[in-house]
């Protein structure tokens, strides 16, 4: 006697269907979500603040949701996601409150190894600075203040596409940023628009806020911690300025600069190490690459290297602190990348386990025994034969078939 075992698949879950009405709803609320935010960027700016961003990024998905997929799964999917990046906030601000001593010299012994004696920072500014912003310093702006928007817009891109990739990108992101928060706690670092303009007697004791980092470098020139500046253009400033929001000037946009100002100002101010900026931007680049087509790909690599220059040329970071946020996010891609490979091998796995061939259900619906003319035992064969038929029709079961 042989056993065969009969598996019938359950439904396929119904697709979400809207009726036209309420589709047309949906129009009409994501043009209210445009015109709303085109306000809010006429009357005050884009919105960089991570509340602010998520907020209106949730908005407009609600209104896209409309006619088109479950609201419950906006709030499903991205309230998860912005509480843990709210704690990342009050996480990252315990840093400056433990009191372990600051990096102030360590990072630019380091630069100067890794750039053959110079400081890289420096070195741009040395070679490239100009007494008023030129054109250019608008791309290293716009490069810069990328970061505060782009990890949440592509994470609304990929909700539209798909809420696996939405959830994979997620946990990469909020992964990078925590793991960065621990850097910040243990290995405190000023960037070098701080060191500017400090000498070595004023940050000895490693203090995590001192006055001459705010005082700029005008003040030390020679004896401070970044030695001294010998612009090659005529009206630079010879000490390393803080660049980043200068370029803002190119633009005519001061009020884009007076709230990046003002958003710097609030946050933790000596966690250089490592770089998010950089990080988050290669994490970025390593997660979408497989998803773009090849003539995008150019692109994505010059991505990272126009961060890393502008974050060394405003001298919001060294180069090291690029270096080692390059590092944190390919830690990060490999490790959830191996972990996805092993999760969906095991899921594979369970799929091609046997069905246990003791399972009997009851039959249903209840049949009738019919004899059989070609079995001596004909009535006790059909029975059997019904019974399993019928069982095997009924869904999600297993039934148990009987041949000779």
């Amino acid at each position: 006697m042989a056993t065969d075992t009969i598996t019938r698949e359950p439904a396929p879950a119904r697709a979400y269907v809207a009726r036209p009405a309420v589709r047309r709803l949906g129009w009409a609320g994501i043009g209210v979500w445009v015109a709303a935010l085109v306000g809010q960027i006429i009357v005050a700016g884009v919105p960089l603040d991570r509340q602010a961003v998520l907020a209106w990024i949730a908005a407009g998905l609600l209104a896209f949701s409309i006619g088109r997929r479950p609201l419950w799964t906006v709030v499903s999917d991205w309230l998860p996601f912005a509480s843990v990046l709210v704690v990342y906030d009050y996480a990252r601000g315990m840093a400056d409150g433990i009191g372990l001593p600051v990096l102030w010299q360590q990072p630019i012994d380091v630069d100067r190894f890794l750039a053959g004696g110079t400081v890289p920072t420096v070195w741009l500014q040395e070679h490239l600075k100009l007494g008023h912003p030129p054109w250019w310093e608008a791309g290293v702006s716009l490069t810069y203040v990328s970061f505060f928007l782009l990890p949440y817009l592509v994470a609304g891109v990929l909700w539209l596409r798909g809420r696996a990739a939405f959830r994979h990108w997620a946990l990469r992101f909020v992964t990078m940023s925590y793991l960065a928060v621990v850097c910040f706690i243990l290995l405190p670092a000023a960037p070098p628009w701080a060191a500017a303009g400090c000498r070595p007697s004023d940050v000895q004791d490693g203090p995590s806020s001192v006055g001459c980092m705010y005082a700029g470098g005008r003040y030390v020139r020679g004896d401070g911690l970044l030695g001294l500046m010998h612009p090659v253009n005529a009206g630079a400033n010879p000490w390393v300025e803080r660049l980043s929001t200068r370029g803002w000037g190119s633009l005519h946009i001061p009020v884009a600069r007076q709230l990046l100002d003002e958003g710097q100002a609030g946050v933790d101010q000596v966690a250089a190490m490592p770089s998010l900026h950089a990080g988050c931007t290669l994490l970025f680049v390593l997660f979408v690459w497989p998803r773009v087509r090849a003539r995008w790909r150019p692109l994505l690599v010059g991505y990272p290297l126009l961060m890393a220059f502008s974050l060394i040329y405003s001298a919001e970071h060294y180069l090291v602190d690029v270096l080692a946020g390059w590092a944190m996010a390919v830690a990060v891609q490999l490790g959830f990348n191996r972990f996805e490979r092993r999760r969906n091998g095991a899921r594979t796995a369970d799929t091609l386990v046997a069905q246990s061939p003791t399972v009997v259900e009851n039959p249903w619906p209840p049949t009738a025994t019919t004899p059989s003319s070609t079995s001596p035992n004909g009535g006790a064969l059909s029975t059997r034969r019904a019974r399993s038929t019928a069982a095997a029709d009924r869904p999600g079961t297993t039934a148990r078939s009987a041949s000779s």
